[in-house]
């Protein structure tokens, strides 16, 4: 259990032992656990949207990243792609030179 669990246990755990050994009627005192239980309700769900809101949050910002880093994997992979054709190309060019020089130099001999 985290820290604000234990301590939000205690509390509770606390006030219903004041509540029950207070000297009230029961009606009072099972109204005043009534009250106090729904207020815990409304804290709890409080706290619970305030953690949904930072879940959303982080999500989001994580989904931005990794849009920016497809984004970025694509720029790089046709980086890749124009380089890896261009040094096709001058490969060919120069197999093709040095075949003709091959050829120029077989007929001179």
């Amino acid at each position: 259990m985290s820290k604000s669990t234990n301590v939000l246990f205690a509390a509770i755990t606390g006030f219903i032992a004041g509540l029950l050994l207070a000297p009230k009627s029961g009606a009072e005192t099972r109204e005043e656990i009534r009250a106090k239980a729904r207020e815990a309700k409304d804290r709890m769900d409080e706290k619970a949207g305030e953690t949904m809101d930072v879940i959303k949050s982080g999500a989001s910002q994580a989904e931005t990243e990794l849009r920016g880093m497809t984004e970025s994997a694509k720029r790089s992979a046709r980086t890749l792609a124009e380089e890896a054709a261009a040094l096709k190309n001058e490969a060919k060019e120069r197999t093709t030179r040095a075949t003709e020089s091959a050829k120029q130099s077989a007929k001179k001999d």
